[in-house]
């Protein structure tokens, strides 16, 4: 094992540990989210908690103790750049909408990125006690057991995930379901990118699209179905655009061509 190989190994390890961790924590405010004080952001869909900020800042500051100078990029506190090479890029509760309202459809989303590209992608599922884990060349599995996608699946015979927000006109997002409908698919959406990113891995979902969506979204994710045998639209990795919102894909090799040209229909 190169030194490389080594330090992105020790990460790996970490990020499962702390996804967990993580997880715990969440699960504990959401079996007691009667008492938290909800708040809203761009509009009333767009929802935080404490439990957000102290879950993040529970991930940043274990990740500060260890690794010093890995970056850091999250969802609540931004970014701080670090001198490493690695960054982590984390989601402390992506689905915020489905917790606050008791939904399980929630999630801890954990990232490293190298070089622009997602190396460690670690997404755990509280509710229905889920870990999905992966790393560059480690291959992805789902509590300790291998995915690997099907390629008899597609859009005809399987579900495609569908995410959407107030950064895409209710017109266009209507165009792509029909689109998608269209060519004898069908859709579902459960309020949490994250976590349909991860069922695409997982092959419950056979891809996910959505017009807009943030690194600490998607960055777990594309590892997980990139490792697990799938392909993703590229994100850019680097600079402020890293920061900024962009298309989202990743789906079985096996329809990612049909859902490309779906995106690209609707531009």
């Amino acid at each position: 094992m190169t030194v490389n190989d080594a330090a992105l190994a020790a990460r790996f390890a970490l990020a499962k540990a702390l996804a967990a961790e993580a997880g715990a924590m969440a699960l504990d405010y959401f079996n007691r989210r009667d008492t938290l004080v909800i708040e809203t952001k761009r509009d009333l869909q767009d929802v935080v908690s404490v439990a957000d900020r102290n879950v993040e800042t529970f991930l940043k500051d274990r990740v500060a103790e260890i690794y010093a100078s890995d970056g850091f990029l999250g969802e609540e506190f931004g970014h701080d750049e670090g001198s490493s090479g690695f960054t982590w890029v984390v989601d402390p509760i992506d689905g915020t909408a489905p917790f606050v309202n008791g939904m399980p459809t929630w999630c801890v989303a954990v990232a490293i990125v190298r070089d622009g590209e997602p190396v460690v992608g670690v997404i755990h599922v509280p509710c229905s006690d889920e870990l999905y884990a992966s790393a560059l060349g480690f291959g992805a599995t789902l509590n300790d057991k291998p995915l690997r996608l099907d390629p008899t699946r597609n859009l005809q015979n399987a579900m495609t995930g569908i995410g959407c927000n107030n950064y895409v006109t209710p017109e266009r997002v209507g165009a792509i379901i029909a689109g998608l409908m269209a060519q004898g698919g069908n859709f579902i959406r459960n309020g949490s990118g994250a976590l349909m990113l991860a069922y695409v891995a997982a092959g419950r979902l056979v891809g996910y699209y959505e017009p807009h969506m943030r690194a600490w979204d998607c960055m777990a994710g594309f590892c997980l179905v990139r490792e697990a045998g799938g392909k993703t639209l590229q994100f850019p990795g680097s600079g402020p655009e890293f920061l900024n919102g962009h298309p989202v894909l990743a789906a079985n090799q096996s329809c990612y061509d049909e859902l490309l040209q779906l995106h690209l229909n609707n531009l």
